[in-house]
């Protein structure tokens, strides 16, 4: 059996009720459904089953909570790395540890991730104990399922129960984008309250859903909170926790400031910045505060978010996180346009799996972590042509490009899913070195992606320099002449619509695979824009190639 959990369900809800929308949608179940104040249980006979009703009546947002039967003393770490292989964990803690079973709720960025996770994990051994998984839908997503009442075939009866909604109430339009703060450690208990009302509080008077990391960093000064709502529901709640640890530090006797920090993904704070630093000025001339952000030397590959310090009264603190989340909501909605621009030139490009930029299932600050498949895997559907192209970068970024012992090379690649190699020094070109990328499109995307960001954060280019690098790939020497085009104009209309400069050299002679390169130049986007709009031509060139197959049919008979 398979006990499924069911949210938001209104305080007039019976087991009658429930049994009614579960027959008219034809899900099966396997006993009584047992209802309490908000919420129901109920046994499904399968797994199958309770996926069905999840994608029926659920949101879209899917949260799996899993009982892992093993010691507590497990490292989380171990379980992360698990975890990661399936999609974008958004969180993952340890909710109890006075038992022998340690329970941990992990939510995860897509249901679909949700479900491969619960597919390959349950019964899973590890450390000799069997992982035992299942699953509850998220009640903050039932806004979008179908209500108990009225909507399947009967009214309600009365007004739903205060803080738990009908299952058809919709909220003010979430953003896409949190607010994430990192605040004191000694303070994490004072924001909870005595059993959780004092966080309760908060999010009922603001109408959003926060999460206090508190597992995170064991033993670190500060924990980072995430809240999810409306921007003025983020702004109402940020005000309320400065208020509790202004108190707190009163109560406590601490003398000093207590600053608000905000936690920002790297890809957007150049942007509030601003050239010269003229946004971010503002920002402080308007609010009158103090800003500061921390250095780009604190970023890693997986940690991309920068910590954003105001300092001034409680006042002036809110009015900045107003402005300061206003722009980076705004850099996210713009890159998140870039993205879907360059969704459309990569058939089956997975925006939320790229890591390039925060994607709004991972809540906007998280990057993706996505394997390629591993070795001896089986892979079913269309398989997509492997690519190889040829990114120059300065030779001094060799060794942040490979890491320490290699990690960070290794790490990328496991990222990108593709195959990342330095070739040797070219005694004839010693200010540049060539990367060479072997994978399928979105791996190209990524790791490219990664390998144009690493350079801007190592500071190989300056603060108001754009990173442009130069890639070669090669095409068919039947192909280069379509690529050009009659008197270079689809050359010139190649270099017109992506921005980056396209050169395929002249009197070029064909490889031993009787191919010839194309030399591509610009920034990231233009420079993948450019790629794909090459490797479009060579696929329809190769296609009008193809002899055409006879037209299969029955023998005619003719009369003499």
């Amino acid at each position: 059996m398979n006990k499924l959990y069911i949210g938001n369900v209104s305080e007039q809800a019976s087991a009658l009720d429930l049994e009614s929308i579960f027959e008219q949608w034809k899900i099966p179940f396997s006993a009584p459904f047992l209802v309490k104040s908000g919420y129901a249980f109920v046994d499904c006979p399968d797994e199958k089953v309770a996926m069905r009703a999840i994608d029926t009546l659920s949101g879209e947002t899917f949260v799996l909570s899993y009982n892992i039967s093993l010691k507590v003393s497990l490292h989380l770490q171990v379980l992360d790395g698990m975890l990661a292989q399936y999609g974008t964990v958004e969180s993952c803690e340890q909710v109890n540890t006075d038992t022998e079973t340690a329970v941990v709720n992990v939510r995860y960025a897509a249901k679909d991730q949700a479900r491969e996770a619960l597919d390959k994990l349950n019964g899973f051994l590890m450390e000799n104990y069997a992982l035992k998984v299942s699953y509850i839908p998220d009640e903050t997503a039932a806004a979008d399922a179908p209500a108990v009442g009225g909507r399947r075939g009967f009214n309600s009866r009365g007004p739903p129960r205060q803080g738990s909604p009908n299952l058809g109430a919709r909220p003010k339009l979430q953003s896409d984008v949190p607010l994430r703060m990192l605040v004191p450690t000694q303070f994490v208990g004072a924001i909870i309250g005595k059993e959780g009302a004092t966080i309760r509080n908060i999010t009922k008077q603001t109408h959003s859903k926060i999460d206090i990391h508190r597992k995170e960093n064991a033993g670190a000064a500060e924990k980072p909170i995430t809240v999810h709502s409306t921007p003025e529901g983020c702004s109402s709640a940020c005000r309320n926790i400065m208020e509790i640890m202004q108190k707190e530090a009163i109560d406590t006797k601490i003398t000093e400031e207590i600053p608000l920090k905000i936690l920002a993904h790297n890809n957007f704070v150049g942007r509030l910045i601003g050239k010269e630093g003229r946004n971010l000025k503002k920002i402080e001339q308007d609010t009158d505060t103090k800003i500061t952000i921390s250095p780009l030397q604190d970023l890693t590959l997986y940690n991309p978010e920068r910590t954003i310090t105001v300092k001034g009264t409680l006042e002036a603190c809110a009015k900045a996180e107003e402005e300061i989340m206003k722009k980076i909501r705004e850099s996210y909605e713009n890159d998140v346009a870039a993205m879907h621009l360059q969704s459309n030139l990569i058939p089956g490009l997975n925006l939320n799996a790229l890591g390039i930029f925060p994607g709004a299932a991972s809540g906007g600050m998280s990057p993706s972590v996505v394997s390629g498949p591993p070795a001896g895997a089986q892979s079913f559907g269309p398989q997509v042509e492997s690519e190889t192209v040829h990114l120059f970068i300065p030779a001094l970024a060799v060794g942040a490009i490979i890491g320490k012992q290699g990690q960070h090379i290794k790490q990328l690649s496991r990222f990108a899913g593709a195959s990342i190699k330095i070739a040797p020094a070219d005694e004839l070109d010693t200010k540049q070195r060539m990367v060479i990328i072997t994978g399928p499109p979105e791996a190209q995307f990524k790791a490219q992606g990664r390998i144009f960001g690493k350079l801007k954060e190592e500071n190989f280019f300056g603060p108001k320099e754009e990173v442009k690098l130069e890639a070669h790939i090669k095409v068919p020497s039947f192909a280069a002449g379509r690529v050009i085009g009659k008197g270079g104009k689809t050359v010139n209309e190649l270099q017109n619509l992506t921005s980056a400069e396209v050169v395929v050299p002249r009197d070029q002679t064909p490889d031993e695979n009787d191919e010839v390169v194309v030399k591509i130049t610009g920034h990231f986007y233009a420079s993948q824009l450019a790629q794909r709009k090459i490797q479009e031509i060579i696929s329809q060139v190769r296609r009008q190639q193809q002899p055409k197959a006879p037209a299969a049919g029955p023998p005619v008979a003719r009369r003499k």
